[in-house]
């Protein structure tokens, strides 16, 4: 069983917390975290760029002028792509761009990315985050405390606390979640990872029961 400090939010020790080892000592590929992400990125998509193709734009229906003596190209219609204000060649059409990742793959990237984490000393645990009402300074302070300051933060709770996020919602870099809405990528994209207390003791309650997916 791995071990990680527990802190408050004045970066004392509390205490310390058991790690699952299928969590943060997981074995699965890179590879494997790489196609969570792009999978993910893929799922955001809209697919909703759109250009008009030579049968869609408005004109055209008269030849632009006769086919002889005027010097000109012998042109047909004013829908040309060549023309000013004609169709798109090739250009982007509505589409989906959704992919389907078996979700014990996507469980198994989660894992891999919160190990690589761990190995590089970027997960930290609090005992536990609570303001009483939204205060932006009072969470700078926060993150000062805990040597966060300037770095791109992904704070996990175990539930929504409103306070909390419109606390960090105007600081660069900082995002709030809960535990049930982690996934490979945003534990990838952000430098440094903070759990509460319940939140790790949820996620490994997750995983013991299977109830996590890795979104």
């Amino acid at each position: 069983m791995i071990e990680i400090d527990i802190k408050d939010i004045n970066n004392n020790a509390k205490g310390k917390m058991g790690l699952a080892e299928m969590v943060f000592n997981n074995e699965a590929s890179e590879a494997l975290v790489h196609s969570a992400i792009v999978n993910y990125l893929a799922n955001q998509r809209q697919g909703t760029a759109a250009t008009k193709t030579k049968g869609m734009v408005s004109g055209g229906g008269k030849k632009p002028w006769k086919q002889k003596s005027t010097g000109r190209a012998r042109s047909g219609s004013s829908r040309s792509p060549i023309w000013r204000g004609g169709g798109i060649i090739f250009g982007p059409q509505p589409r989906d761009y959704t992919s389907k990742l078996p979700k014990n793959m996507r469980r198994m990237a989660l894992y891999k990315a919160l190990t690589m984490k761990m190995a590089d000393g970027e997960v930290s645990v609090i005992e536990s985050l609570s303001l009483e009402k939204p205060a932006t300074k009072d969470m700078i302070k926060i993150l000062k405390n805990l040597d966060m300051t300037g770095k791109t933060v992904l704070i996990v709770l175990a539930e929504k606390d409103d306070n909390v996020i419109l606390s960090a919602r105007n600081i660069p870099g900082v995002e709030v979640i809960r535990v049930s809405d982690i996934n490979a990528y945003n534990i990838i994209v952000f430098k440094n990872i903070i759990f509460t207390a319940d939140a790790m003791a949820k996620l490994q309650e997750g995983i013991s029961e299977g109830e996590v997916e890795a979104a």
